[in-house]
């Protein structure tokens, strides 16, 4: 059986990680049986290390950085981090589950997670403290401490208040309008290729899995799926049916 390595939450069975909803939606849809084992922020790199999960990335010292999607599956004796990575990974050892990733499209959809995530960017510094709620302190004080040396500054003192955080919830909208026009290039299916989702669908469900998360404190965020004609609402609601969370 497969493990799958998510965030955990101060509210039990919540997923709101952007990145592992795309991991989570790629099980589902392929309804490869999985557990999910949750982990705090402070245990990431220790987990990943003791079952040889390999660094997603570097940090800018040159230092190894580990994050989480990640999976080990027992039945190969494979342990993968990143949520692309895992995506072609099991498309290519269950071949007889739903393609994630139609043949040909493999660069494509890489450059589609860089596009959409620089597109959306707007939204994380709207909704910056928003998913720290749901974290237990501990786990909130990691990712603060990472995101300031990433940016190179204190994490929560560069994100914009007032007339300037509206300011990025008028470019976040600017950014969905964006994809939105991707979307219709697709022949009018309500998936990126047409009448079936992908895991390009998926990467824009990570988005919506963390806004229903947050959306209880955010209540803006119901506005929000209803912009571009109710696409992302029509897109959350087709992509509920892969959205469980065990």
């Amino acid at each position: 059986m497969i493990t799958f390595y998510d965030l955990a939450s101060i509210v039990p069975g919540t997923a709101y990680s952007i990145n592992t909803w795309k991991t989570r939606y790629s099980l589902n849809y392929k309804q490869i049986p999985y557990k999910t084992e949750w982990v705090e922020g402070p245990d990431i790199e220790m987990v990943c290390k003791k079952i040889g999960i390999p660094p997603s990335s570097k940090r800018p010292d040159g230092s190894d950085f580990y994050s989480l999607p990640a999976i080990y599956d027992d039945s190969t004796n494979t342990a993968i981090s990143d949520s692309l990575n895992i995506a072609v990974y099991l498309d290519k050892t269950y071949p007889g589950t739903p393609t994630l990733i139609p043949a040909g499209t493999e660069a494509l959809h890489a450059a589609f997670v860089v596009a959409f995530m620089s597109t959306i960017w707007p939204f994380f510094n709207y909704f910056g403290r928003a998913d720290l709620k749901l974290m237990s302190p501990a786990t909130a004080d990691h990712f603060i401490r990472s995101w300031s040396s990433l940016f190179g500054k204190p994490f929560l003192e560069s994100l914009p208040v007032g007339a300037e955080r509206e300011a990025e919830w008028k470019k976040f909208e600017a950014g969905l309008t964006v994809v939105d026009g991707w979307y219709q290039k697709n022949g009018g299916g309500l998936f990126i290729v047409g009448d079936k989702p992908s895991f390009a669908d998926f990467i824009v469900g990570g988005l919506l899995g963390l806004g229903n998360a947050i959306s209880h404190d955010n209540p803006e965020w119901s506005s929000l799926l209803e912009w571009n004609d109710g696409r992302w609402r029509k897109l959350g609601e087709a992509l509920e049916k892969y959205a469980r969370v065990d």
